[in-house]
């Protein structure tokens, strides 16, 4: 299932830029050929990372509307909020975007854990020397 409608709608095409992209000051967020977008969560508070997730156009333009997290679920093929079933809700305080535009950070409050095994961070665990992974909380 493609993960959007037009790829780059409703925000400026990457290709339409007259000055270079790490330069501009239009939002023109470079989707991939999957209609979608890398976007990463951090805690507003702490900076730390909460989770790493994806948008289409259209979570994009919801998340900027509403003021609360919207993503695309790759697994499921369809539209989440976060927090929708949880309560765990990410307000977005601040949305960044990365020098290239193919990236966004979400800066957002939130309400409960941001990972489904109810860890603070889905970033838990650390890779150790030896190539094992180590829980950390």
């Amino acid at each position: 299932m493609v993960a959007h409608m037009t790829v780059n709608a409703p925000f400026a095409d990457p290709k339409s830029l007259n000055e270079p992209v790490e330069e501009t000051t239009r939002f023109a967020p470079k989707f991939g050929a999957d209609g979608l977008i890398t976007a990463v969560a951090t805690d507003a508070e702490t900076g730390q990372i909460l989770m790493l997730a994806h948008m289409n156009a259209e979570a994009l333009a919801k998340t900027i509307k509403t003021g609360e997290a919207w993503y695309w679920s790759r697994s499921r093929g369809e539209l989440w909020r976060k927090g929708g079933t949880s309560g765990h809700v990410q307000r977005v305080v601040e949305i960044r975007t990365d020098c290239d535009q193919d990236a966004v950070e979400l800066v957002v409050e939130q309400t409960g854990p941001a990972c489904h095994t109810g860890r603070r961070s889905c970033f838990y665990r650390t890779v150790t020397s030896a190539g094992d992974l180590k829980i950390r909380d």
